[in-house]
């Protein structure tokens, strides 16, 4: 054991050498190395956790830096892994950190969590949120969620264990089903910068109680935080869960378009174009076509033109991509896709 390094958090009363050791002896796995997975990963890293496993399968762009504060200018179009282990190793070369340059998905969700004892889930869509809960449960592993949007935060421990070998509630508990076409990402609704690293650090912590078996967890209940007014509350969910998992939902793939592959065929007049975003993002740009808001497209799909391909656009293509698996889900068959990178890809284009 370093003792330098890690003097001060040993000198805690209730911590001492045994949770370090215990620190040591653990291994996380982070799931997204966003505004979340940022600062928590680096101070999991910096309190010694003993094996970090980072979880990825993007890019670092320009637009992340004001939230994602272990990337840099210099590191845009490299693996977020990449760039996150080279200077998570540097921060604490003792440790080791394993990166997975991948998109997690119910075929190999289940093989990666068996080699960690804790989860933490840094991602921002539905579909993996779902996906990284029901694989805990399945795996019996403690799941440490957080969440942001624009200026507020949340997070909570799923599938803790109970002293009775009961578990804890889980994200079906309190969310039994969410409809992902109506709630925009960071990239589409905004995000204050400063709630990913309160709510990313605030995981971490859990994560570091949980390990050395220290303080209280929120297990049962949620941490909620409003940055504009600094009021936190926790609510209480429940000692035990209600739901009963036995298997994982396979993960859908939306079908996409590339901003080239759609300029170049906007002229034959073969395709739909739709802009599903709100009124104001509508107003301020888009690049043509019907405006349908994401809430409105099931009550239109009868106004849908099927001798065409229908293409729907967001800011970055991820609300149109849940809307479009929605969409088949409803109208199997139905020739809908979901341009690729949305409007700042087309931007990106023209540039």
């Amino acid at each position: 054991m370093d003792t330098s390094r890690y003097s001060c958090q040993v000198a805690l009363p209730g911590f001492g050498r045994q949770a370090q050791q215990r620190l040591q002896q653990s291994r996380v796995l982070i799931v997204g190395m966003g505004g979340l997975g940022c600062p928590a990963a680096q101070y999991l890293a910096a309190a010694g956790v003993g094996a970090l496993g980072i979880t990825d399968n993007d890019t670092v762009s320009i637009s992340n830096l004001h939230r994602q504060i272990l990337y840099t200018p210099g590191d845009a179009g490299r693996e977020k892994v990449a760039v996150a282990a080279e200077k998570l190793r540097l921060q604490n070369p003792n440790i080791s950190i394993t990166p997975y340059n991948l998109k997690v998905t119910a075929d190999n969700v289940l093989a990666l969590f068996g080699q960690y004892d804790v989860i933490l889930d840094g991602t921002d869509n539905f579909e993996t949120r779902y996906l990284l809960n029901d694989a805990a449960v399945l795996s019996n592993k403690p799941l440490i969620y957080g969440a942001i949007y624009q200026y507020e935060g949340q997070t909570a421990v799923w599938n803790a264990p109970n002293p009775d070998g009961t578990r804890g509630p889980n994200y079906r508990d309190l969310y039994p089903q969410v409809d992902a076409t109506q709630i925009p990402n960071c990239a589409d609704g905004g995000v204050i910068p400063t709630i990913a690293g309160m709510i990313g650090c605030a995981m971490a912590n859990e994560a570091i109680k949980y390990i050395t078996q220290t303080g209280e967890l929120l297990a049962g209940k949620m941490l909620m935080l409003d940055t504009q007014t600094m009021q936190s509350r926790v609510i209480k969910i429940g000692a035990a869960t209600k739901t009963n998992i036995t298997q994982l939902a396979q993960t859908s793939v939306a079908e996409t378009i590339s901003a080239t592959a759609l300029k170049a065929l906007l002229p034959a007049g073969t395709i739909e174009l739709i802009d599903i975003r709100g009124n104001e993002e509508h107003e301020d740009f888009n690049i043509g076509g019907r405006h349908i808001p994401a809430y409105k497209l099931e009550r239109s799909l009868d106004s849908f033109d099927d001798t065409k391909t229908i293409v729907l656009y967001c800011t970055i293509g991820k609300r149109s991509a849940d809307a479009v698996k929605r969409l088949r889900e409803l109208k199997p068959g139905l020739n809908v896709v979901s341009l690729e990178g949305g409007v700042k890809a087309w931007v990106e284009l023209d540039n």
